[in-house]
C-alpha cells in the first residue's frame, strides 16, 4: 500500500500533465519565444524607469504606477523565460498590463499629463499588449500543431 502511494509519478494524468508542461517548455525554446520574451522584460525595465527616463517624476501617482507595472512586466517575461509550461497560465495578464499603460495617463494622473508622459505610456502600452498577446500565441501555436500531427 505504501508503495502505490509513492508511486504516483505513474498516474496516468501526472503522465500526461507532464506531457502538457514538457510541450510548453519547447514552444518557449524556440527563438521567436526567446525574442520576444526578451523584448518582454525590456520593455518591462522600461516602464518601470519611464519616469525618471522621460522626465515626468512631477506627477508621483503615475511615477509608482509605472514603477509597479514595470516591475510586474519584467517578473512576468522572467517566469516566461525560466518556466514557461508554468507561467503559461497566467499570460493573460500581460496584454492586460499593456491596455492599462495605454488608460493610465488619463486615469492615473489627476493634473493634466503632459505629451510626453502619454506618448511614452501609450506607446510602451500597445508593445506590451502586442508582445504580451505574442507570448501568449507561442504555447497556443506549438499545442495546436503537435494536436494536428497527432491526427
Amino acid at each position: 500500500m505504501a508503495t502505490d502511494a509513492m508511486n504516483m509519478s505513474l498516474h496516468p494524468d501526472i503522465v500526461e500533465l507532464r506531457a502538457k508542461h514538457e510541450k510548453y517548455e519547447l514552444a518557449a525554446e524556440k527563438p521567436t519565444a526567446q525574442v520576444v520574451t526578451g523584448l518582454t522584460f525590456l520593455t518591462g525595465l522600461f516602464i518601470a524607469a519611464s519616469a525618471w527616463i522621460v522626465g515626468f517624476t512631477r506627477f508621483p501617482t503615475l511615477t509608482v504606477n509605472n514603477l509597479i507595472v514595470g516591475v510586474a512586466t519584467a517578473v512576468l517575461a522572467l517566469g516566461f523565460a525560466s518556466m514557461y509550461g508554468r507561467f503559461h497560465g497566467i499570460g493573460w495578464v500581460a496584454p492586460l498590463l499593456g491596455v492599462w499603460m495605454i488608460i493610465t495617463p488619463w486615469v492615473v494622473s489627476g493634473d493634466v499629463a503632459r505629451t510626453s508622459t502619454i506618448w511614452t505610456n501609450v506607446v510602451t502600452g500597445v508593445l506590451a499588449l502586442l508582445l504580451g498577446l505574442a507570448s501568449m500565441t507561442v504555447g497556443m501555436r506549438r499545442i495546436t500543431m503537435n494536436t494536428r500531427r497527432a491526427r
